[in-house]
C-alpha cells in the first residue's frame, strides 16, 4: 500500500471511529438500508418481468387490448432484430451501419505524488484512478425491432435512462505529449495528463436483442415499445430467462448483504450507545456527589465562579473557576469548591502548594 493509501486509510478510519465507532454504525445503517430498498424494488421487477408475455414482435397485437392503446401500455418482453425505420448511422471505426452511436474521449492523469511526497491533493486520495474531462457525444436514429414476420415495433428510446448493449468498436489509447507545466503538476504531486482514450460503441444494425418495456398501439396502427422506471433494463442482450436468473442472484446478493451490514450496524450502534450511556451516567454521577459536597446554596456561588475572573484568582488545579476554600491548617487559599472537594476525598489529601497534609478545608467569601 503506497503512502497515499496508508493517509486515506488513517483519515477514513479515524472519522468512522469517531464517536464510539457510532459514526461506522450510522454509515452501514444507510448501507443496509439501500440494500433493502434495492432488494425491494428489485423484487418488485423479478415479479414484473416474470408475469410479463414473452411474444415474438408478430404475436404483439394479440396480447394487447383496446384498454392497452389509450393508456400507457402493457409491459411485454420481445426479442427481435435491430432494423433502422428511414436511414442509418456509420461508425467511423469499423464502417459498420448502426442506429446508436456513442463516442467518447477520456483524459487519463497520473497518481505520483510528486519529489516532495506530498500527500494533500484530497482528489488523489479519494481516487485511485484518475479519469477527467469526460465527454461523451451520443447519436441516434429511429430504429424498430423485427422478426420472421411481417410486423415490426418501434422502440422509444426518449427519456430513457437504462443502459444500452452497445458494441465497442473502436478503441485507441494515444499519448499526451509531456509539456513544461505537467513537470510543475508532477513536482507538486497534482495530477498531470498522460493518455487520451477514444472509445466508439454503436448498436449495429441486425443484432438480436430484448426489449421490455410498456407496448401500446398507437392511433396510426403502429406499434411502439417504451420503458418503464420501474425495471432495471429496457434493452438488452439477455433473453427473459437469462435477465430472470441474473435479477434472482442480485436479490440473494441484496438480502445478505442487508442481512451483514443490518447485524454490524447494530451491534457497532449498540456498542456506541452503551459506551455514551455509560459516560453520561459517570457525569451524571459526578455532578451529583459534587452538589452533595457543596450544598445547594454553594451550586449558585460556583456558577458566579465562572464569570470573569482576575488576574491571579483562578483554581490552580482546573484554572476554570475562583479560588474559594482554603485547606487547614496550611491556610493557601488556591482552589475552587469542587477542586477542594475532589483533593478531600483523596485518601491523603494534601495542599496543591506546600503538599501539606490537609484533612479540611474552608470557603471564604470575598465581602
Amino acid at each position: 500500500m503506497s503512502s497515499r493509501d496508508q493517509t486515506a486509510a488513517a483519515v477514513l478510519a479515524g472519522a468512522a471511529a469517531a464517536c464510539d465507532g457510532a459514526i461506522a454504525g450510522a454509515l452501514l445503517a444507510y448501507a443496509a438500508a439501500r440494500a433493502w430498498l434495492k432488494f425491494r424494488r428489485s423484487s418488485a421487477a423479478l415479479a414484473a418481468i416474470a408475469g410479463a408475455p414473452f411474444v415474438p414482435v408478430s404475436g404483439l397485437r394479440s396480447v394487447l387490448s383496446d384498454d392497452d392503446s389509450d393508456g400507457a401500455g402493457k409491459l411485454v418482453v420481445v426479442r427481435g432484430e435491430v432494423r433502422p425505420m428511414r436511414g442509418s448511422l456509420v461508425s467511423q471505426g469499423s464502417g459498420e451501419a448502426a442506429v446508436v452511436l456513442q463516442r467518447t474521449s477520456t483524459c487519463l492523469y497520473s497518481e505520483w505524488r510528486g519529489v516532495f511526497g506530498w500527500s494533500i491533493d484530497l482528489h488523489a486520495l479519494l481516487a485511485k484512478t484518475w479519469k477527467e474531462q469526460h465527454s461523451s457525444a451520443v447519436r441516434t436514429v429511429p430504429f424498430v425491432l423485427v422478426d420472421d414476420g411481417r410486423d415490426s415495433v418501434s422502440v422509444k428510446l426518449d427519456g430513457s435512462t437504462h443502459h444500452l448493449p452497445l458494441t465497442t468498436v473502436y478503441h485507441q489509447l494515444l499519448p499526451v505529449q509531456a509539456t513544461t507545466y505537467s513537470f510543475i503538476q508532477a513536482m507538486f504531486g497534482h495530477g498531470y495528463p498522460v493518455a487520451l482514450l477514444d472509445e466508439e460503441k454503436i448498436l449495429p444494425v441486425g443484432k438480436e436483442i430484448t426489449a421490455v418495456g410498456l407496448c401500446r398501439l398507437k392511433d396510426d396502427g403502429i406499434l411502439e415499445i417504451k420503458s418503464s422506471d420501474e425495471l432495471p433494463c429496457f434493452l438488452s442482450e439477455l433473453t427473459k430467462a437469462e435477465m430472470e436468473s441474473d435479477l434472482a442472484i442480485n436479490l440473494k446478493i441484496l438480502l445478505w448483504s442487508g442481512i451483514i451490514l443490518g447485524a454490524l450496524s447494530a451491534g457497532i450502534l449498540g456498542y456506541a450507545i452503551q459506551r455514551n450511556f455509560r459516560r453520561f451516567k459517570q457525569w451524571w454521577s459526578r455532578r451529583r456527589l459534587r452538589q452533595q459536597t457543596l450544598g445547594p446554596e454553594d451550586s449558585d456561588v460556583e456558577e458566579e465562579d465562572l464569570g470573569h475572573v482576575p488576574d491571579g484568582g483562578l483554581c490552580v488545579i482546573c484554572l476554570v473557576r475562583r479560588r474559594r476554600c482554603a485547606f487547614v491548617p496550611c491556610g493557601h487559599r488556591v482552589c475552587c469548591g469542587p477542586c477542594a472537594a475532589a483533593v478531600n476525598r483523596d485518601s491523603s489529601p494534601k495542599c496543591p502548594v506546600c503538599r501539606q497534609h490537609a484533612p479540611n478545608y474552608l470557603m471564604i467569601f470575598d465581602s
